[in-house]
């Protein structure tokens, strides 16, 4: 069963958010009304996906949203806030959340937008698919520092194993990283994603001596 955590501080929307994402059979481990409390149960609970609101009374849900990545990178975040924001969403996108979603959506919409996500889709207001920037590059920007080192490896032929090494992480930490790879760039093998790097210049082509 997949396990949201739902962090805004305005119960009369978490509620009803709650309650249309148990419907669809999906457990909410908490509803968090503060940034601290986010990252606490988070911590705890290590949910699945993360809807966060990004008014929060004590810090941006940007960075929240953004710690949580950190310390739980197989996570989804999505962003629900009621702030319609190209800016905003340029930011979450940056910051490797898997959606941006206003708070006037329907809830029919919504849940199949959570559901998108949970897939590995980018989930993004319909409005402004239009007047986005490349997706490729748009593409590009999901991916964390460490995804894009990872993605570079790959296109230089490394095995897990060899990544590893070179990055002085553990093989297990090395596969969960190529997997979110794959899922940002929607493909299959490792393969796949090299070929889509060099295609659209996404890591630079390794030099050889």
């Amino acid at each position: 069963m997949i396990r949201v955590l739902i962090v805004d501080d305005h119960m009369l929307f978490a509620d009803p958010i709650r309650m249309s994402l148990e419907g669809i059979g999906i457990d909410v481990v908490g509803i968090a009304s503060n940034g601290a409390s986010a990252i606490a149960m988070a911590a705890h609970e290590k949910p699945d996906l993360v809807l966060v609101d990004i008014g929060l009374p004590d810090r941006s849900g940007l960075s929240v949203g953004g710690e949580i990545l950190e310390m739980l990178p197989d996570a989804k975040v999505i962003a629900l806030t009621a702030l319609d924001d190209a800016r905003m969403l340029d930011e979450a996108v940056r910051l490797g959340f898997h959606g941006y979603l206003t708070k006037d959506i329907s809830m029919a919409r919504f849940e199949s937008a959570i559901l998108a996500a949970i897939e590995g889709q980018l989930v993004i207001p319909h409005r402004r698919r239009n007047h986005q920037r490349d997706p490729i590059a748009l593409i590009a920007d999901q991916l964390t520092q460490r995804e894009r080192e990872i993605l570079e490896l790959l296109v230089r032929g490394l095995s897990s194993r060899g990544m590893a090494v070179e990055l002085s992480i553990s093989v297990n930490t090395v596969r969960t990283h190529v997997q979110s790879v794959l899922n940002k760039l929607g493909v299959h093998t490792r393969l796949e994603a090299a070929t889509f790097a060099v295609h659209h210049s996404l890591v630079p082509l390794p030099q050889h001596r």
